[in-house]
């Protein structure tokens, strides 16, 4: 095994490890003592689901979170630079370093030139692109959308604007608990004509995946999604 910086992706939800990632993790995984996370206690759980004989208090974990500060992560890597001991880092779901603080870890690991390997994993924002039916050679990942509504209103008309004048498939995302007015704001909100997918659970036993048009969102029966992580998809 090289040394070198790992990027291991975690099931989206409470799937079973082996439905979503390859036996090549597990034995990669079960060589690394030092990993920065996003959460400590929920890192520990997945490497355990991992591999039940790992010894959890051998191991060295980072926190890495938007409490962070962002002047002290190059030290996370000093396993790498100093030992010559791998360093793995998890995310809280799918893959490190997409949508995700891991990048900036990364972005340090690249600049110092440590061998950067992403692991296979499941990726929300790639596999609700293969599912919506959009166009999967010109994409954008836009994170959250204002809060408020008249700025989120006029965000979705610049992206539903892309999708018309450019092919372009847009993605977004919300916090859970505002997952149903956030549908309520897409369809009301948008030309009639404009499609949306709503990918919501992927990978898991509630997964949801739908493309219908802005006015046929309106005539559906949409289930109740204010626990379930959803990714949201504009296209044409």
């Amino acid at each position: 095994m090289e040394t070198a910086l790992y990027l291991i992706p975690v099931t989206l939800g409470e799937t079973e490890i082996n439905q979503v990632l390859p036996s090549y993790n597990h034995d990669i995984i079960v060589n690394i003592k030092h990993f920065i996370v996003e959460n400590i206690r929920s890192a520990r759980r997945f490497l355990k689901k991992v591999e039940k004989s790992i010894d959890i208090d051998e191991l060295t974990f980072y926190e890495l979170n938007r409490h962070t500060d962002r002047k002290i992560i190059g030290e996370y890597l000093n396993p790498v630079i100093k030992e010559k001991k791998s360093v793995g880092i998890i995310s809280e779901a799918g893959c490190p370093a997409i949508a995700d603080p891991g990048a900036d870890v990364v972005a340090i690991a690249q600049s110092k030139k440590i061998r950067v390997v992403p692991l296979v994993g499941p990726s929300s924002i790639i596999m609700s692109v293969m599912a919506s039916g959009f166009n999967g050679q010109s994409f954008a990942f836009n994170g959250y959308l204002p809060v408020e509504t008249p700025q989120r209103i006029k965000a979705l008309k610049k992206l539903e604007n892309k999708v018309w004048n450019e092919n372009q498939t847009q993605i977004f995302i919300e916090t859970p608990y505002r997952n149903q007015k956030m549908i309520e704001t897409i369809i009301s909100s948008l030309k009639p004509a404009t499609k949306v997918c709503i990918a919501a659970g992927i990978t898991c036993s509630e997964e949801f995946i739908k493309t219908r048009t802005a006015s046929e969102w309106k005539k559906e029966k949409i289930p109740e999604l204010g626990k379930i992580p959803c990714i949201f998809l504009l296209g044409k």
